[in-house]
């Protein structure tokens, strides 16, 4: 009976024919009711044009679906400290699977936070000097710098036996924080120089510092607070009248008959100004913030953030401080080195993790490396490293370009990755524009065929070649490759940087050519951005663009980012004789319901939050009498509504012609953001996105003849058609007499540029040296570097 074979068992099991997720109807942002198939352990890339909907098809249906489903197997409890996730808009979503998400997002900017901290590489080495180092100073966290040493000691009532007894208790943590820098690792300075001018009086306008200047309410709080004399100069104040300027605490008075608080200008520019994000400022201020603010390496504990105590127990010499300061590389020769029985679960641990970072491309980092200055890519790669070697196997892995900030040297590691998990029996989802990525692709799907409006729609499913034959926009510019310059143009000038030393710079002397478009370039972390964010002076001329977050609420949006809303008001207000402030949604227009937001949030606790259209305003944020107010025959809500394209033209020519709007416009769609909305929340926008919103915004700062523009890596999150009309902008910027420098990976900006400056060889201290200057057609030419065989290969030269 055991040998007898089952006839039914060559019909495949009911449980192997769930191999697709299948999307129907799905209509989140712009998406067009798409319906679509996509196989199961195989490796899938989305393209098409930026804004046609990959991410909100990626990660706004398909992963946002199976974190939902995911939370609500949790208890009540649990999910009412979970995000709370709405479901999204589409009629089916069938076969899908536990879903990892690696996106863009940069890591958490906290000062505190660390490479080492955001992977528990940190949390493994503490507990690793917690048990082997000597002089043995205590617990794991003993060696944390965000623990502070404490001890107290007191009286504690407790009932026993049904009579209160006091007792004297005393405790004590041992910390490894530093106690004058509290774990930052740097301390601040205000430079006085920046907030007045010593040498004159109070009423001739000594305070520097933007709003506190030409007699406002603010400087006439000094002037009058009657606690010094305003007719004299602040160098001839005495130690107290200095003290009461510039530290006294909060003293209520009365001036010109209003009662006001007075407060030192120190703590009150700190309040006012130093607690605020940076980004969310206004240009000027801005700029006075930087200019005020310097950082200095914590004298106490040299930029360690650690106390003695944490920096004196050491293993084999060395201490828990040096380890962090390593290259992660060096750092894993190191821990294979111990062998120690009792800790050997964790150095196990600790070695994959590491190695896991020397895999992946990272192990030019160091450990104490803040969170915060990580690129893009950096940051999804760190992010990646926790599932290297995860024995998961049918999960859904979802990548956000995971190729943002990779030389193409790299990006052949990053392909082996994507097939490592794929062949683990994993579906991996790739939203990507680099034909690299896309040829490694089992199941491609092409979105488009336009951006915003225009696209929404599914134009191509299926292989690879079936793309390039396709006719969509991705398959006609598959193959494009740019070809070298015939002629390249003569530099106006240098900027000389000499003994650039920041990071892993080797004293750089190189000089940079004005008046040209130079690509700086170099594998990841052979130190492109400290040369550029790091040695160029961020002095009057120079506008820097780089791939820092934009913070905004959902209120904000394009108009309100690039200041267009304030000319469209202005023109309003005229054209119907009432306040420009009537026309903000943040302001006296704002529908009352809502409060301008458009929508009413219905809070449910550990369930999603509801968000229905207002009923009063029905989502146009303003009040009814408002919208009778028209110029040019629209609304303001419907001026919000449109796409920049049709706002460029609408504020060009006839009756609603206003050129301070049309000129912002012009930049908007110069940067290739035409299709955007002006009214499109900020938190909608993908990073490239606000990167190129950004490029517009400084594109038209005022003062200081603007001259050289730094951008880091502008091509981010643009389809390969879109790459082309950037290479324009970058070429009109050159030839109005400014300077562009870009750090750029993409070869078909290395092609176009008129100079090209190599870093490296290598990443971390195998880089930090220049190995080319010179133009692209002499790197090709040369192939003395990785970067001259790849653009040789790349423009078949």
């Amino acid at each position: 009976m055991a040998t007898r074979t089952d006839t039914r068992s060559s019909a495949p099991h009911v449980a192997d024919s769930h191999d697709l997720i299948r999307v129907h109807g799905a209509r989140e942002n712009n998406l067009k009711d798409v319906s679509i198939e996509i196989p199961k352990r195989r490796l899938t890339v989305f393209t098409g044009v930026s804004g046609s909907g990959k991410s909100s098809l990626v990660f706004d249906t398909i992963a946002a679906e199976s974190q939902r489903l995911i939370n609500e197997t949790y208890s009540a409890f649990i999910q009412g400290f979970m995000p709370n996730l709405a479901r999204p808009e589409v009629d089916v979503l069938d076969g899908l699977t536990t879903a990892i998400i690696v996106d863009q997002q940069r890591m958490g900017a906290d000062p505190r936070s660390t490479v080492g901290t955001a992977t528990d590489a940190n949390a493994m080495l503490r507990i690793l000097f917690s048990r082997l180092g000597t002089p043995h100073i205590g617990s794991p966290q003993a060696f944390s710098f965000n623990v502070a040493s404490i001890s107290g000691a007191g009286a504690v009532t407790v009932e026993r036996a049904g009579q209160t007894v006091k007792e004297r208790r005393s405790f004590s943590i041992t910390g490894g924080m530093c106690p004058r820098c509290e774990g930052r690792g740097n301390v601040t300075d205000l430079d006085l120089t920046q907030l007045y001018d010593d040498s004159k009086s109070l009423d001739d306008g000594a305070i520097t510092v933007p709003g506190y200047t030409g007699g406002g309410w603010n400087s006439r709080l000094y002037s009058e607070s009657g606690f010094f004399d305003a007719d004299k100069p602040i160098r001839k104040f005495t130690k107290k009248e200095l003290h009461d300027f510039l530290h006294r605490e909060p003293t209520r008075m009365k001036i010109a008959g209003i009662n006001m608080t007075y407060e030192g200008l120190i703590p009150r520019i700190q309040k006012s100004m130093l607690s605020k994000d940076k980004e969310a400022m206004q240009p000027h201020i801005r700029a006075f913030v930087e200019r005020a603010v310097t950082f200095t390496v914590c004298p106490d504990c040299d930029g360690t953030r650690l106390n003695e105590g944490a920096r004196s127990s050491k293993i084999k010499g060395i201490s828990i401080a040096d380890a962090c300061a390593m290259q992660i590389n060096d750092l894993a020769a190191w821990v294979r080195g111990l062998d120690d029985p009792s800790v050997a679960p964790l150095l196990t641990a600790l070695q994959h993790t590491l190695d896991s970072f020397v895999e992946i491309g990272l192990g030019y980092l160091s450990l104490e490396r803040p969170a915060g200055t990580l690129s893009g890519g950096e940051a999804q790669r760190t992010k990646m490293i926790r599932h290297l070697g995860s024995s998961l196997t049918d999960v859904t892995y979802v990548f956000d370009e995971p190729t943002i900030g990779l030389h193409p040297h790299d990006i052949q590691r990053m392909n082996d990755l994507l097939l490592r998990l794929r062949d683990k029996g994993n579906t991996v989802l790739v939203v990507e524009h680099k034909p690299e990525v896309i040829a490694i692709a089992d199941h491609v799907v092409d979105l488009g065929p336009g951006a915003g409006t225009a696209g929404g729609t599914v134009c191509f499913e299926g292989t690879v070649e079936g793309l390039r034959a396709g006719g969509t926009i991705t398959g006609r510019h598959f193959d494009d490759r740019a070809s070298l310059k015939g002629t390249v143009r003569k530099p106006t000038g240098t900027l000389e940087i000499r003994g650039a030393t920041t990071h892993n710079l080797r004293d750089v002397d190189v000089d940079i050519p004005l008046g040209v478009l130079t690509v700086i370039t170099g594998v990841a972390g052979s130190g492109k951005s400290s040369l550029v964010h790091g040695s160029i002076p961020a002095d009057e001329g120079v506008v820097s663009v780089d791939q820092s977050p934009i913070r905004g609420s959902r209120r904000s949006n394009p108009a309100t980012y690039t200041g267009l809303l304030d000319p469209i008001r202005k023109a309003f207000a005229k054209a119907n004789g009432v306040k420009p402030a009537l026309f903000s949604a943040n302001s006296e227009g704002a529908c009352p319901t809502c409060n301008g937001a458009g929508v009413i949030y219905t809070d449910l606790a550990m369930m999603a939050g509801v968000a229905t259209p207002c009923e009063e305003c029905e989502g146009k944020r303003f009040q009814a009498s408002v919208l009778e107010y028209r110029l040019g025959g629209r609304d303001i809500s419907e001026v919000l509504a449109m796409p920049v394209d049709e706002a460029e033209e609408f504020f060009g020519a006839g009756e609603a012609r206003t050129p301070a709007a049309h000129k912002i416009l012009e930049r908007l769609s110069d940067v290739g953001l035409g299709y955007l909305t002006l009214g499109q929340p900020l938190t909608t926008l993908s990073g490239g996105e606000r990167q190129r919103l950004k490029l517009a915004t400084r594109m038209g700062d005022k003062g200081g003849g603007r001259s050289v523009y730094v951008l880091d890596e502008p091509t981010t999150g643009l389809h390969l058609a879109d790459v082309e009309q950037l290479l324009g902008l970058l070429d009109r910027l050159v030839d109005s007499g400014k300077s562009v420098i870009v750090v750029e990976h993409h070869q078909a900006v290395m092609a176009h540029a008129d100079w090209i400056i190599d870093l490296g060889p290598g990443a971390g201290h195998d880089g930090g040296r220049i190995v080319f200057e010179g133009t692209p057609a002499d790197l090709v030419a040369a192939r003395s570097t990785l970067t001259g065989e790849h653009l040789a290969a790349y423009t078949g030269s």
